[in-house]
């Protein structure tokens, strides 16, 4: 057992994603508090799964998508570039379409339920995280929540540009070109998210609005929210996401100064340290 990690020891005893069900809500919990519940296939495949079970619960009207640990969700796991699955696609495109094609099936899951998804929000939610708790019906966020989407700074994008459509052109390609993270009170000035309350009150707000909204009959929840996303589908949001799934996959493939200086020193010094290199020329 000395070669066994404590993150795999964890999974060993504990599901990477929970299950629960409180009154007509479920609860469905990310639970890799220890890599700030980074995106890894393990997690999307668990997660994708159980959010399918909560959506058939015939026992519940709402979803309540939260996060065991400080974080919400940190986006992709890019901890090892040297992993055998990411060298089969490096400067792949037609390879990166379709991983990134089954990375927009998984972040569009809550979009795509029947059943409000309400995302409980704390610490980051960065990346694939930030686009997650965007996709979902209503987000509730924690004071010293923060969001962004920072992959541009190692040449790398989306694979969800859905943040125009929640946020206006304008703010979002500031955000999005340049990588930089936004406080709770900006993200909900901005129509990001829809409430913010202290910290320590999270997860009770969380769960109450959630249970506040599994009042109103499944009926009228399901087909209204489906009424909202056909609207915004015909407008084109989900051509929208497509057509975005289609340019970035040949970005994930190009070389680029600044992503291979990116992969080399996280293979040799740790992602902290790649992150923080990058971090440190945006701050002047």
């Amino acid at each position: 057992m000395e070669n066994v990690s404590r993150e795999e020891l964890n999974n060993m005893t504990e599901p990477i994603v929970l299950y629960e069900v409180d009154g007509n809500v479920s609860i469905v919990t990310m639970n890799r508090p220890d890599k700030l519940n980074a995106l890894n296939p393990d997690l999307k495949q668990a997660l994708f799964d159980t959010l399918h079970r909560a959506d058939q619960d015939p026992d519940t009207r709402v979803v309540l998508l939260r996060a065991a640990g400080r974080s919400f969700c940190v986006g992709y796991d890019i901890g090892n570039p040297k992993d055998p699955e990411k060298e089969k696609t490096r400067y792949d495109a037609l390879r990166w379409h379709e991983s990134l094609r089954a990375s927009i099936t998984f972040e569009l899951k809550p979009w795509d339920m029947k059943k409000p998804v309400v995302a409980q929000v704390q610490g980051h939610a960065l990346g694939g995280g930030c686009e997650l708790a965007m996709l979902c019906d209503v987000t509730v966020a924690g004071e010293s929540a923060l969001f962004g989407e920072p992959e541009i700074r190692f040449s790398n994008a989306g694979p969800a540009i859905v943040m125009p459509w929640f946020i206006g052109l304008k703010k979002a390609r500031e955000l999005l070109y340049l990588g930089d993270m936004i406080d709770a009170k900006s993200a909900l000035d901005l129509g990001m998210i829809n409430k913010i309350v202290p910290d320590a009150e999270l997860g009770a707000a969380a769960l109450k609005f959630a249970k506040r909204m599994s009042l109103i009959s499944a009926d009228a929840l399901y087909n209204t929210k489906l009424s909202i996303n056909r609207g915004a589908e015909a407008m084109g949001f989900r051509n929208a996401v497509n057509v975005g799934v289609d340019v970035v996959s040949m970005l994930y493939a190009a070389r680029t100064p600044e992503g291979d200086q990116f992969k080399e020193i996280t293979g040799e010094k740790g992602l902290g340290a790649a992150l923080k290199w990058r971090g440190d020329q945006f701050k002047a």
